[in-house]
């Protein structure tokens, strides 16, 4: 029976289609997570369920230290686990992406380096050091830009700033959620770029020896021109012409390659103007959240059954193209404490809606980019076309009430 290692953070989405593939094929999973390391000992947890995915050169000593069978393969289920993964395939001897590789392309400053020595499209950009007030020091271009966090996913710590006042109260405001979430901040600094006009669109791919397959492109028909970046809604196939479609393959193709990229899956997001293709990002792991159960139909099994396939060397088939297929990632709409959502049923009885999944609990404080690390909940839909598809997502999110309470709820008082 093949073997996989198989990095599960705790709060992660896919994690439960993961393990729901690897029965499917009848794979044996060694499952690594990352509860705390100080209350996974009283659970009577093993100390492969406390490892700091963060700290991946630690983490990699604690794996192998208790590891007790081999594994054919390694995988992470999420972005947070992509470089300790690459790192235990290579300790391990298994084919793999270099961790170099892995690690430069999850920070968007050493990304954007590598887009100007590869000679892509790439927009004029700066490093602002963590301890450089933004009143004192001058953007690489002029307004407006946009401050990211380095290593922070799903559109977290990521505003623009079309002037002077709004660059600083940009940077302090991405400068504190980094310090939040990344132990490092106070290393990393931020990127400053600037801002590529354009329509958004993402690239579900798969790498074979290097070569690219083109599992999925999905347009973003929602504009994200900030001053936050939510995603919301993704469907395919594309509705771009077929040399633009071409065009972006070709873009990601010649990235991967600079960036020494050479197997398993690709997720890239990227800008399309009159000037070109303008990559964002590109990720060494496929699309997030639930996003991927979107493909099922196309793929004919889960994403993550094929991500287990390919890295066990069976066959993958090819994806076919024909229908149109969305995903809405539900809008979280302002901060505050989930207590529910009504009309989920009216909601679901819309022509093409194949499936609603709300992810949070009730209780759980919300929090709105470019601040928030979670989705509310995903809906899912299945058309003649891309166009019927996205009309069906929109009518869904539109019976959907949510019931949102603020987190300090006053009390009158007596005077």
């Amino acid at each position: 029976m093949a073997r996989v290692l198989l990095l599960l953070p705790v709060a992660g989405y896919r994690n439960e289609d993961f393990l729901a593939a690897a029965q499917r094929l009848e794979v044996e999973v060694i499952a690594i997570a990352d509860y705390c390391p100080r209350l996974a000992p009283r659970w009577g947890l093993s100390p492969l369920a406390a490892v700091p995915f963060d700290r991946p050169q630690l983490a990699v000593e604690i794996v192998l230290k208790h590891l007790t069978a081999r594994p054919d393969a390694v995988l992470a289920a999420d972005d947070h686990g992509v470089e300790l993964a690459a790192l235990l395939r290579e300790r391990l001897g298994l084919a793999g992406n270099p961790p170099a590789a892995v690690a430069r392309l999850r920070d968007k400053l050493e990304f954007r380096q590598l887009l100007r020595e590869a000679a892509l499209s790439c927009p004029p950009f700066a490093h602002l050091p963590d301890e450089v007030e933004p009143d004192t020091w001058q953007p690489p271009c002029d307004y407006p830009v946009v401050v990211k966090a380095r290593r922070l996913s799903a559109s977290r710590a990521v505003v623009r700033a079309d002037d002077a006042a709004s660059f600083a109260s940009a940077v302090r405001q991405a400068r504190r959620i980094q310090r939040y979430a990344d132990r490092q901040a106070g290393q990393l600094g931020l990127l400053v770029e600037a801002f590529i006009p354009g329509r958004e669109y993402a690239l579900e791919g798969l790498l074979d020896d290097g070569r690219l397959r083109v599992l999925a492109l999905f347009d973003k028909p929602d504009p994200l021109d900030g001053p936050y970046f939510e995603e919301t809604l993704y469907v395919t196939p594309s509705r771009l012409p077929a040399a633009t479609q071409q065009a972006i393959a070709d873009a990601v193709q010649r990235a991967c390659r600079a960036a020494g990229l050479v197997t398993g899956p690709v997720h890239a997001e990227m800008r399309v103007n009159d000037a070109g293709v303008w990559l964002l990002e590109i990720a060494p792991r496929a699309i997030g959240g639930l996003c991927g159960r979107v493909l099922r139909h196309a793929l004919g099994m889960s994403l993550e059954e094929l991500i287990l396939r390919h890295a066990l060397g069976q066959p993958v088939p090819e994806a076919t193209a024909g229908e149109g297929a969305g995903v809405m990632m539900i809008p979280i709409p302002r901060r505050g404490i989930y207590e529910g959502v009504d009309h989920l049923q009216k909601a679901a009885a819309v022509p093409g809606i194949t499936d609603i999944q709300i992810t949070v609990e009730a209780g759980t404080l919300l929090k709105p980019v470019p601040e928030g690390a979670s989705y509310l909940g995903f809906i899912f839909a299945r058309a003649a076309d891309a166009t019927a598809a996205e009309t069906a997502l929109r009518a869904a999110h539109a019976q959907l009430a949510l019931r949102i309470r603020p987190e300090v709820e006053l009390v009158p008082s007596d005077g």
